[in-house]
């Protein structure tokens, strides 16, 4: 088995690990470490037309020289254009800044009162080719449920933030009941995880560092994690995951960790709704 991908439910090809640019810097600085993350060897970029960066990861994705092709690219829909022509509207406007024809994977930022609505308007750009998947962020399992009523094709990924003090082991039940992937944000707690002693000792144990072993946790799991930095060695250290395994009751001692579903690193936007169902 390549655990390098992870194959969707319409049998799109995933990379199992991602490069996060939330909080990138400049258009420059963004596009400076979009390619530093190509030339290193990711081939999963995530970005959202929140983070104001759409513009510097087309910028580096172009400066890297790699093949469109070979890019798994994704963005996301904003809590203010929900609905389904403002849905259409701001897909072509992030097509535009990322200077793309396609888009890989589609998501819908935050869950919506008009999600149904807006989530027609991505069936659309799936079916006419704009978009070769589509899926969620921040959904939860009565957010999905809720849907499934209207849906003609159910999200194939949803994004969440987990990490070893929020595994988030009842929502990955589901993903993996209905044939959706999961994805991580903020798999190493932006930082906050490196000072955890566990996490230290299994990095003596293994002679990784703690953001490669909170990683390799995520895929030993068959969850893809997000990782973010702007460090040239740190965005080489976090790919460097696939050489190594961790013991089964080493991986039992990360689960151990967990501390609930609703521990969080960062706060959740204020305009954000319809985040009320369980």
């Amino acid at each position: 088995m390549n655990e390098k991908f992870k194959v969707l439910s319409n049998g799109a090809k995933m990379p199992s690990i991602g490069f996060g640019t939330y909080k990138s810097g400049s258009g420059d600085e963004t596009a400076r470490i979009v390619k530093c993350a190509l030339d290193t060897g990711y081939r999963q970029i995530d970005t959202a037309s929140f983070y104001g960066n759409e513009v510097g990861v087309g910028k580096g994705i172009k400066d890297s020289g790699v093949n469109r092709k070979e890019i798994f690219l994704v963005t996301k829909l904003w809590n203010n254009d929900h609905g389904y022509e403002k849905t259409i509207k701001a897909f072509n406007e992030s097509l535009e800044k990322l200077q793309v024809e396609y888009i890989d994977l589609y998501l819908i930022h935050w869950p919506n009162k008009l999600n149904s609505e807006t989530w027609r308007a991505f069936e659309y750009l799936y079916e006419i080719g704009k978009v070769k998947a589509i899926g969620v962020c921040n959904f939860k399992v009565g957010h999905l449920e809720e849907l499934r009523k209207s849906a003609k094709i159910m999200p194939m990924v949803n994004q969440i933030e987990v990490h070893p003090l929020s595994s988030k082991n009842d929502m990955l039940n589901y993903c993996n009941k209905n044939n959706i992937q999961l994805v991580a944000w903020s798999p190493i707690m932006r930082g906050k995880i490196f000072s955890n002693e566990v996490m230290m000792n299994l990095s003596e144990k293994y002679k990784k560092t703690i953001a490669q072993i909170a990683l390799r946790w995520h895929i030993q799991r068959g969850i893809i994690p997000i990782p973010k930095s702007s460090n040239e060695e740190r965005i080489k250290e976090n790919l460097d995951i696939f050489d190594f395994e961790l013991a089964k009751e080493d991986m039992k001692v990360i689960d151990s960790l967990n501390e609930g579903d609703n521990v969080s690193v960062s706060g959740i936007p204020e305009n954000t709704t319809y985040l009320d169902l369980k």
